[in-house]
């Protein structure tokens, strides 16, 4: 596995290491920001977005956003282009950032993996970590922050 190799991920909506606009969080319109990627492998057969924040106070971070099934060829990731997965809030789909209120910045580390097999499924991150470790060809990601 290498990483990042040459698979570059960036955002239209925030640059990296920078605050999220409000209207990506869940107290605003709660909608996911729209991710970019470039450089994917030519062997990917696949890609998987994972949207973490490792700054959550709960043992493993919280997990806002699992998309899988995205074509290989994709360069734009967006909500409608690939099968959402379960978040830590239990739902599928996008869960925006709402870090506990004066908790100080939260990282949201939007993930881009390469894969060499299809995921099954809608597997929580957990689960893809564990199930898809030795199918990553490449990983690389954009970061959001956020606090309230």
């Amino acid at each position: 596995m290498a990483f990042p190799g040459t698979i570059a991920v960036s955002s239209p909506d925030f640059g990296d290491r920078t605050r999220m606009p409000d209207r990506f969080t869940a107290e605003h319109e709660d909608v996911a920001p729209v991710i970019e990627v470039t450089g994917v492998p030519a062997d990917a057969v696949e890609l998987a977005l994972i949207c973490h924040d490792p700054d959550a106070p709960i043992p493993h971070g919280w997990t806002h956003w699992t998309l899988f099934g995205i074509p290989a060829d994709a360069t734009t990731i967006a909500a409608d282009i690939g099968r959402e997965g379960i978040t830590t809030k239990g739902e599928a789909g996008y869960s925006g950032p709402l870090p506990p209120p004066g908790h100080g910045d939260h990282s949201y580390y939007f993930w881009v993996y390469a894969l060499s097999r299809p995921v099954a499924g809608e597997p929580t991150r957990e689960e893809f970590l564990r199930d898809y470790a030795d199918a990553v060809i490449e990983q690389n990601r954009v970061v959001g922050l956020y606090s309230r």
